[in-house]
């Protein structure tokens, strides 16, 4: 019998939902009894996540989520996994469903000019344009624009205090940023647009809708696109890529960092090896020998692999 491939949907909505606490049980509920699985984060602003499980289960839950009051239109990108990426099913509540630590943002009303992937490159190539990667330097390592600035953040709440740095560069040009799905970047847009400048693009739907429906041939996009799942990266198509994790770190891995001396699978990598010591890496190498042993008794992927 043929296997299906996994759907996994990655979604996010920002939209006033009062009383959002009240939709995690219910919504965890309807998910594990459809052996959904991943991440659904609810707070005040709306909804973000990934979750991934059958086709009919997924079309289910979107079905259910856009029936809440506020949740209608999601911005959804569908991939496809040769098995299960996640562990578990979590529903979160959060403050934030992408964490800025600014308050008083609000994309829903605020946010830059949608620009969609076919209109992507001509917005870009333009020499007046500067062209801006949202995401945090892990991700950047895999791929980015052609051309755009890697502000190298490690979490986004980095992020406003390097445009405060850079705010003379962004003035008076067009300003078109881009993440992962897109959620990263509208509320980016929203936070530059509140200082006062006017041209603020983004990529609507994010660099996965891009590499979805902009052909290769036709492509600024260099490399591939980090996920958070254990796909790790995707590509054009939106194909599982070739990068791995580094078990020790989680820092995502081309085929390059595996060739290095300092990559140990399980154990180390080029990003982490300086930063750890022997007793850490006798540590990690006796964390993978016991992933291998589990894999060997019962052929799953074990928890901590």
């Amino acid at each position: 019998m043929e296997i299906q491939p996994v759907r996994v949907a990655a979604l996010y909505k920002f939209a006033r939902l009062d009383g959002y606490e009240a939709l995690r049980a219910p919504l965890a509920a309807f998910c594990c009894g459809r052996g959904i699985k991943g991440t659904l984060l609810l707070a005040h602003e709306g909804i973000n996540g990934t979750v991934a499980g059958s086709e009919d289960a997924v079309a289910a839950l979107i079905d259910h989520l856009q029936a809440v009051e506020g949740l209608a239109g999601l911005e959804i990108k569908y991939s496809a996994a040769a098995e299960m990426p996640f562990h578990r099913m979590k529903v979160r509540l959060k403050r934030e469903i992408v964490t800025m630590g600014v308050e008083d943002i609000d994309p829903a009303a605020r946010a830059g000019t949608y620009v969609a992937p076919a209109d992507w490159n001509a917005l870009i190539s333009d020499a007046g344009t500067l062209v801006v990667d949202t995401r945090n330097a892990y991700e950047v390592s895999l791929g980015t624009f052609q051309g755009a600035v890697d502000p190298k953040t490690t979490s986004f709440r980095e992020f406003p205090a390097w445009v405060e740095q850079h705010r003379g560069e962004l003035e008076g040009r067009k300003v078109a940023m881009f993440c992962t799905g897109g959620i990263r970047c509208e509320k980016a847009t929203a936070y530059v647009k509140s200082l006062g400048l006017k041209d603020v693009f983004h990529l609507k739907g994010g660099i996965l809708k891009y590499l979805e429906d902009v052909p290769a041939e036709e492509s600024l996009w260099q490399g591939e696109c980090f996920v958070f799942d254990e796909r790790v990266s995707v590509s054009h198509g939106l194909v599982e890529g070739e990068a791995e994790l580094c078990r020790a770190c989680r820092h995502p891995l081309t085929v390059e960092d595996r060739l290095s001396p300092k990559y140990a699978i399980g154990v180390s990598c080029p990003h982490c090896f300086e930063a750890r010591s022997d007793e850490d890496r006798e540590r990690y190498a006796e964390r993978h020998r016991q992933v291998e042993l589990a894999q060997a008794r019962g052929g799953k992927r074990h928890i901590g692999n």
